[in-house]
């Protein structure tokens, strides 16, 4: 499986948003042939600079080695206004229920709410601004993605961005991930543990912005393989909700990160996007088939956070 390369150039955030359909139209079907076939594609030229992405990583990593005293405050949970935005511990999430908890931590950006208290040491005293400047910029993305995954289904594009309207408000489940993966031993692991367990992701589609190598992608014939990580380029993948909202037309893929090898012992940090439709969006399948019951985003979103965490 060859994860295909699509110039996002005409659409990118470097340029006027107002882009007529008939420019979009090869980027469209490419988009298509890519989301049928392997569920997975890269984007180049999307406007979102290395830069950019090494200063949001950079910030990350400095709260991440902080001392876990300074990160309980912000755990998940702690937020009355949204209870998926926060620090999340090693061990905490288990994406994979056949195995152990996974080997990562995270910090979930979930809200951009006004009375969300943010971290402010010394180290770390641009992290607000620096990741919510990032989240802004990969919502403005998403929207233009939504735009041309419209036309690839042949939809007015307003029925995918209708249902997006409220992304950075708590009453969409939209998400930027930051992700952080320890050294580890791997001889000191449990048993089948792994950095990520095998998983799909939950909503619409995932923009993922990758500092180095590890992310492997499962094939039709059910074996995974390694994706690479292209300097430049945005890695987005088709998420559950999609897959049943085009009535298995896009795919959504099995994905994991594994250990490193025996005696690796680097980090491995990645930023993720995870697009949702509002919660009182109503997901039916959009030919008009009832092959999936209708759903509200936020009904569903719930369900998954249950089975990651054992929670709400």
């Amino acid at each position: 499986m060859s994860i295909p390369v699509l110039d996002f150039g005409a659409c990118g955030l470097q340029n006027d948003p107002d882009v007529s359909d008939q420019q979009l139209c090869s980027l469209s079907q490419d988009m298509k042939t890519a989301f049928t076939e392997v569920g997975f594609a890269f984007l180049k030229n999307t406007g979102i600079t290395e830069e950019e992405v090494a200063r949001v990583l950079d910030i990350s990593k400095k709260f991440f080695l902080q001392p876990e005293e300074l990160k309980k405050p912000f755990s998940r949970g702690n937020f009355p206004n949204n209870r998926n935005h926060g620090w999340v511990s090693m061990e905490t999430e288990r994406l994979n229920p056949r195995r152990p908890a996974d080997l990562k931590e995270s910090f979930n950006f979930a809200s951009l709410h006004p009375d969300i208290k943010w971290p402010s040491s010394e180290d770390v005293k641009d992290f607000q601004e620096i990741l919510t400047s990032f989240y802004q910029r990969c919502k403005e993305l998403s929207l233009r993605v939504l735009r041309v995954m419209a036309l690839s289904l042949g939809l007015d594009p307003e029925v995918l961005l209708s249902t997006h309207r409220f992304i950075g408000t708590d009453v969409n489940g939209t998400t930027l991930r930051s992700l952080y993966y320890q050294p580890v031993n791997s001889e000191k692991a449990k048993q089948d543990q792994v950095r990520c367990g095998e998983h799909s992701d939950y909503g619409t589609f995932t923009l993922l912005f990758q500092g180095s190598e590890g992310l492997q992608v499962q094939n039709r014939s059910g074996e995974f393989v390694c994706a690479p990580c292209i300097p430049g380029t945005v890695l987005i993948n088709i998420a559950d909700l999609m897959q049943r909202w085009t009535s298995d037309q896009f795919v959504s893929v099995v994905h994991r990160v594994l250990l490193p090898s025996n005696g690796d012992s680097s980090t491995r940090q990645s930023m993720a996007f995870f697009v949702h439709p509002d919660d009182e969006a109503l997901i039916t399948c959009c030919d008009g088939s009832n092959k999936y019951p209708p759903i509200t985003a936020g009904d569903y979103l719930i369900e998954r956070f249950k089975n990651s965490y054992g929670q709400n």
